[in-house]
């Protein structure tokens, strides 16, 4: 999003409190926020808190000499690249809908050129108000976007449709629409591996590791929502597989690599498992069984196939050679001897301490080794990590960036 402008619109309701933590969300990718604070939103947050995370001037009066002067509502709704309206209640859809213009808000949103994104937010009863749903058919009928509402608690006690989208889930949906994605990447094949791998002992048993394959299936879905055709080869995890993805299941390194090999020829190649460095030589048939007095069974180790290694020097090479380095300590540097030693073109480096609770956890943070450098990139959340990744991926094809 870097050098990309938002105007945010925010509605009174008790999600408003959410919107500082989109502004954050926001600008830590890099926009500009500017923001519009309704006269109900006021109640909920202040001008000065809005004020201080965006670190631009708060909008809210129609009648406002000095702003108005310069006829301010038209500037602010065509200086920005895209309108959000969060949270979008109710009485704003409504307006919108209908045209009505009677503050800053609704006149901004009439008066903009630009794409517009709403963020709902109500009480279940409100959002399932034939009113309210025929509002909502309306806009996305005129081509506004939009992101939720989730099924969730509701501040009044009740449950159902109505809760606003968490803060990173708007700014995916910003971004997706500011990269103009779907697209960016249509016409590419990318391939992606996710997961642990499985290696085992006996009929009962096995070598594995603790990824939860939330990385890679992220990374998939960011590449499938930008266009491209997607295939992910997966261990062993306990995940819905992304919309639009090709998923090919397997357990063992040997079958990850023979399912990679099958996926290609490839332009994009993402390789977030976590592969087994080693098995062990011999798989019993039966199970391995505890004698009394015995001594534990010595167990011979081989090496598996380096998958990494073997795509970046294969016949069919993917285009952009992507890997991951799951690290304990010296991270960026053990990430640049990988880089040289593999041969590949990326390596997002990330260290897995326990104390980090990255593995198995939804938030992640990266680091980009390439080349010509390193770019390091703040915590965020593994779906913000897919999303960020698959526009890097896409620029860096179209030469818009590396």
């Amino acid at each position: 999003m870097r050098g990309k402008s938002v105007l945010l619109i925010i509605g009174g309701g008790i999600a408003a409190y959410k919107s500082l933590e989109l502004i954050r969300r926001l600008k830590e990718r890099g926009a500009t926020v500017r923001a519009i604070l309704t006269a109900a939103a006021a109640e909920f947050v202040t001008p000065l808190s809005v004020a201080s995370l965006s670190g631009e001037k708060v909008y809210s009066d129609l009648f406002s000499l000095t702003d108005e002067a310069e006829m301010g509502h038209i500037q602010l709704s065509r200086s920005a690249d895209l309108v959000v309206v969060a949270p979008a209640t109710a009485d704003l859809m409504a307006k919108l809908a209908n045209g009505l213009a009677n503050d800053l808000a609704s006149t901004a949103l009439l008066a903009t050129d630009k794409a517009v994104l709403m963020a709902p937010a109500m009480n279940v009863r409100m959002w399932n108000h034939a009113a309210t749903q025929r509002n909502f058919a309306t806009l996305k009928r005129d081509g506004v976007l939009f992101v939720g509402p989730n099924d969730g608690e509701m501040a009044c006690g009740e449950f159902g449709p109505g809760r606003m989208a968490e803060p990173n889930e708007i700014a995916d949906a910003v971004e997706r629409a500011l990269s103009h994605a779907p697209g960016a990447l249509s016409g590419f094949r990318a391939l992606v591996t996710a997961g642990p791998t499985q290696e085992p002992l006996d009929p009962v048993r096995f070598i594995a590791n603790r990824s939860s394959g939330k990385q890679g299936y992220a990374i998939a879905d960011a590449l499938a929502r930008a266009g491209a055709e997607t295939t992910l080869v997966s261990g062993p995890v306990e995940i819905a597989p992304p919309s639009g993805v090709k998923l090919l299941k397997v357990t063992t390194a040997r079958e990850m690599l023979a399912a990679c090999e099958s996926a290609l020829p490839a332009d994009i190649a993402v390789m977030t498992a976590a592969v087994a460095d080693w098995r062990p030589e011999i798989s019993a048939n039966n199970k391995i069984k505890k004698e009394p007095g015995a001594a534990a069974p010595a167990i011979r180790m081989v090496e598996n196939p380096d998958i990494l290694a073997t795509l970046a020097r294969h016949a069919q090479r993917p285009g952009l050679l992507v890997g991951f380095a799951a690290e304990t300590d010296n991270v960026v540097a053990y990430a640049q001897a990988k880089l040289k030693k593999k041969g590949c073109d990326w390596i997002v480096a990330n260290d897995v301490s326990p104390a980090t609770g990255i593995m198995g956890g939804d938030r992640n943070t990266v680091h980009i080794v390439t080349a010509g450098g390193v770019e390091d990139w703040p915590d965020l959340d593994k779906r913000e990590v897919g999303t960020r990744l698959a526009a890097k991926i896409a620029g860096a094809l179209k030469g818009t960036a590396a």
